[in-house]
């Protein structure tokens, strides 16, 4: 039986104070906790299976310091342009070290700031109508997320590397058709830079759903944390440009979520993500777990 820790313990604060007690335990020792814990059943470290125990493995075995620089969302759009593909990237309209340097007179009617020590959709201000804009409040919130301290609940090693937080502000990305629901979200797992399956996420503040489908766009009868579109999704017409862009961005890892967008034909990119769900989540049927985790060892091979 897994538990939800975060509903046992609803305080963030107290959630922090008490993995800064904690910070002294090895890594393995933690995440075999926070497996057990999470998803009720014991991490095998000695001969993984499934893509969540490889996961758990990736944080703390597998050291490439391009990991560094892709994380983190201002430094990656940099490999994204020597991958050659800067024509995906959302218009960027500065880059800053406090809230106060941001011209917001010479930003546009609409826009993004986000902080780059942000995950998980925190961290963000989204900008829909400038006149309306509390711009003494962003300034204040964007001020006080960029002294936040990195706490890391998932021993990740990706974000062990010292790096300053700035501000950047950029392009809005809308779903013209249904803007209260969200940008469309197509997340690509690539194993040794190849495309194997895609997670179609949408309605996502309106009702999160999310879908899985194969690189041929047949969907999969699969669940994981949350419900999935019962909707007849057709394949996006650049199906195949996307999943070429994943093998880009891919190439040069084991494993690599590679995360776009796709509105009205145009495809943005949105972020690499190495450790999805912190390799906490359950799939119904399980049995994807494994199949997952099967391509993980082939990718890794001898480094297992």
């Amino acid at each position: 039986m897994s538990l939800d820790y975060k509903k046992i313990i609803r305080s963030q604060k107290i959630r922090f104070t008490i993995l800064k007690l904690l910070s002294c335990v090895p890594d393995k020792v933690m995440l075999s906790w926070q497996y057990k814990i999470k998803l009720g059943r014991k991490l095998n470290w000695k001969d993984p299976r499934r893509f969540t125990e490889f996961l758990q493995k990736y944080k703390t075995e597998y050291r490439n310091t391009s990991l560094w620089e892709c994380v983190y969302k201002f430094p990656v759009k940099e490999y994204v342009r020597n991958k050659g593909l800067e024509h995906i990237l959302p218009k960027l309209y500065g880059v800053y070290v406090s809230a106060n340097q941001i011209p917001f007179h010479s930003l546009p009617d609409k826009f993004v700031l986000k902080t780059t020590n942000g995950s998980g959709g925190e961290n963000i201000i989204i900008c829909r109508d400038k006149t309306k804009l509390d711009i003494p409040d962003a300034c204040a919130r964007l001020n006080s997320w960029l002294k936040l301290k990195t706490i890391d609940a998932g021993r990740e090693w990706a974000y062990t590397n010292t790096y300053t937080p700035k501000i950047i502000a950029e392009e809005l990305l809308e779903n013209t058709i249904n803007p209260n629901a969200g940008i469309e979200d197509y997340k690509i797992l690539c194993f040794n830079g190849k495309p194997y399956i895609i997670i179609y996420d949408c309605d996502r503040y309106i009702g999160h759903k999310r879908n899985f489908y194969d690189t041929d766009w047949t969907k999969l009868d699969i669940i994981s944390d949350c419900p999935g579109k019962e909707e007849n999704i057709p394949q996006p017409k650049n199906l195949q440009e996307m999943l070429e862009i994943a093998t880009q961005l891919s190439a040069e890892f084991p494993f690599v979520r590679v995360d776009l967008y796709n509105i009205e034909g145009k495809i943005y990119f949105g972020e690499l993500t190495f450790y999805p769900w912190s390799g906490y989540v359950s799939f119904n049927p399980d049995t994807f777990d494994f199949t997952l985790g099967k391509l993980f060892s082939e990718a890794w091979g001898s480094n297992v």
